[in-house]
């Protein structure tokens, strides 16, 4: 059954005076309204700058902004959309505001990188599409799509978003639009969160406890995706809110775009245990539809797969080739990539002897036609390698990564190419990142090897230099000059040594807010803006709550849990201290022994010790809210609930001796 509305729409897109064609739907009034070019906006957001807009204004004339085929590639098979798209969480916040985009039409303003705009654009086109007969994708309801492909008895669902709320909503979407069905089977393509994390909006409880819905996943999928979070997740949240500018307006002066789309929910996030894992390439029916799965694991994610639908002639490149230039590194941090597996995995893609009529993703939209989808591969596949080859020829001549980054330089051929374009990975820091992969951190400058910490070189820079007036006097002179990556070197010196110089941080702020206008990379973009936002109004009161993971470190390895308290350890509070405790899951019937010895914790899976200073008796669910804060430590050791055996005070201690990070940590202040 196949539903057709009123298609979207063409209106005539301009950037800068270039014309093309950008079909988007009937967009609702905008929530942000043009601001004036001379005045700071309610952020604080300076307007661009004289150098800001020539830099932007000179990238018009270097690519291809008269090429639609991607706007019409992204409107095709269009069937409907919500046109008021928001998702409350169950606290009732706004946890996706598709809305809020609306103010990206037309021409780029002066404080976007036109290329950037032109990304964000398309990013902007949402609804329900038809990719080919039986194929389906809802795009801009979350970060990522949820392609949804017809079985003989029901929906398969391909990557069910990042959360509860915003995977229910679409997948409802899509029985109104198209007529009932339910889930017979459900697919994750790889272990990142906004491929898996809104699972449990799709099945009842009772289906899930049932296994009724088969749950196919690459093998090594339930470890990678759960481990990541435990260790450390903390940080990672910290620097994913620059990463993905959590904290900043949807503005011409804000966030616009995340490059892989419009940005992450952030709701309920779960998991399903897979029912049936992929071990290596192999064939397999789903609900009557055919699959040919490519095992592409350690290339974009630790555990991955891609796929082919013989019948369809269709290919899903899931996230290991997308609309951009990935990240051999994320700025969010994480072990860095393999580029080099990378290039090899999009290689076998190629050359696999298929006849492909179509090409979808994870992200972005689909690529029609063997032949583009062929170039499309070559040259996602050409960019990873170009990037691997030329960083380890470089770093073989000794050039340190700073270097490398600055001497990089893409073939015409792929930097004419919006598809390999840094709109979320960039040239720079993916050559640092195969430097890393290969050297690691230290440049063999020993200059390097054991610097004075920020804080101390700053002070002394500071004096050095003559004070703080002769500082910001000589960082103006910088901006002035447009020089604004030295202008930041400069009076980050001053602000590192002294955070509570005003003046100091709002010019530092300035400087953020003009590279984050100049930035093709949308991650670049909300860093600097989210520093610059930082810079005036202070680090947030409050990270990411972690009770909205409860539902994935359910279904972590309590080994990681173990491992996550040993990392938490305030090694020298616990100098000379010796402490063994039992701590027996009930519902689980595991015991684990943990012993604190030289400042180190260890764990076993072993029966109870008879030399333990207590025995904790505690079921796995509560075990996890002391973990996430859910339940306070004395509060939970005096309840109830549990059974302890031994010194309560011993314990009250051991836990005490234990970091609670709030994950709100400084970064563009001491």
């Amino acid at each position: 059954m196949l539903i057709k509305t009123k298609r979207q729409p063409l209106k005539p897109y301009l950037v800068g005076g270039v014309t093309a064609l950008l079909l988007l739907g009937c967009q609702p009034e905008t929530t942000s309204p043009k601001l004036s070019s001379s005045v700071a906006d309610s952020a604080g957001f300076t307007p661009a700058s004289p150098h800001t807009i020539e830099a932007n204004q000179r990238l018009l004339s270097q690519l291809p902004f008269d090429d639609i085929q991607d706007f019409e590639d992204a409107n095709r098979g269009f069937i409907a959309r919500m046109p008021e798209l928001k998702v409350r969480g169950t606290n009732g916040d706004i946890i996706w505001d598709r809305t809020a985009y609306d103010f990206i039409e037309g021409d780029a303003p002066k404080s976007v990188n036109p290329s950037l705009w032109r990304q964000a654009s398309l990013n902007n086109i949402d609804g329900l599409f038809e990719v080919t007969k039986g194929v389906y994708q809802l795009r801009g309801f979350d970060l990522a799509n949820m392609t949804v492909i017809e079985g003989e008895k029901g929906w398969i669902i391909v990557d069910p978003l990042t959360t509860a709320e915003t995977a229910k909503l679409a997948f409802e979407f899509l029985n109104k639009t198209l007529g009932p069905r339910p889930v017979s089977a459900i697919i994750f393509t790889h272990s990142h969160m906004d491929h898996f994390g809104g699972a449990l909006g799709l099945l009842t409880e009772g289906e899930v406890f049932s296994e009724a819905v088969d749950i196919i996943a690459p093998a090594g999928f339930m470890h990678e995706a759960t481990s990541e979070n435990v260790t450390a997740g903390t940080a990672m949240s910290r620097r994913a809110m620059y990463m993905y500018g959590k904290q900043l307006p949807r503005s011409e002066r804000g966030h616009i775009d995340s490059g892989l789309g419009k940005e992450p929910a952030f709701g309920q996030f779960g998991i399903l245990n897979p029912t049936l894992v992929v071990e290596q390439d192999s064939s397999m029916m789903i609900d009557g539809v055919p699959f040919e799965f490519q095992i592409v694991s350690g290339s974009e994610a630790p555990a991955e797969f891609t796929f082919y639908l013989p019948e369809q002639q269709a290919y899903c490149g899931a996230e290991l080739v997308s609309k951009n230039m990935h990240n051999l590194y994320t700025l969010r941090g994480a072990k860095v990539r393999d580029a080099l597996t990378w290039s090899r995995a999009i290689d076998e893609a190629l050359m696999a002897e298929r006849d492909t009529k179509v090409y979808f993703g994870s992200h972005h939209w689909p690529i029609w036609g063997q032949e583009r989808v062929n170039d499309f591969l070559a040259k996602q596949r050409d960019t990873y390698k170009y990037i691997h080859d030329q960083a380890v020829r470089m770093l073989n001549a000794g050039l340190t990564p700073a270097e490398i980054a600055e001497q990089i330089k893409m073939p015409p051929s792929l930097s004419n190419t919006f598809a390999s374009r840094g709109y979320y990975g960039t040239a720079k820091h993916n050559a640092k990142a195969v430097y890393q992969a290969y050297l690691g951190w230290y440049d063999a400058n020993p200059v390097n090897l054991d610097p004075l910490p920020a804080t101390a070189t700053a002070i002394k820079y500071v004096e050095l230099m003559g004070g703080a007036d002769k500082v910001i006097a000589a960082t103006q002179m910088a901006v002035d000059s447009g020089e604004y990556r030295w202008a930041a070197e400069l009076i980050n010196h001053l602000v590192v040594s002294d955070a509570n110089n005003d003046e100091a941080k709002a010019l530092l702020a300035h400087i953020y807010d003009q590279l984050g206008y100049q930035a093709e990379s949308a991650p670049w973009r909300d860093v600097y803006l989210t520093a610059a936002y930082e810079l005036r109004h202070g680090s947030p009161e409050k990270g990411i709550d972690l009770a909205s993971m409860k539902q994935i470190l359910l279904q972590s390895p309590v080994d990681n849990f173990m491992q996550s308290m040993a990392t938490r350890v305030i090694g020298p509070e616990v100098f000379g201290e010796e402490f063994v405790l039992n701590i027996h899951f009930t519902d689980l019937n595991k015991n684990y022994v943990l012993s604190l010895n030289n400042a180190v914790l260890h764990h076993k899976l072993a029966p109870k010790s008879d030399k333990a200073n207590a025995t904790l008796n505690i079921s796995h669910e509560l075990f996890v809210d002391l973990i996430i804060g859910n339940a306070g430590v004395k509060e939970v050791l005096f309840s109830d609930e549990l059974e302890i055996e031994g010194s309560k005070l011993d314990l009250v201690s051991f836990f005490s001796s234990l970091d609670k990070p709030k994950g709100v940590f400084n970064i563009v202040t001491p």
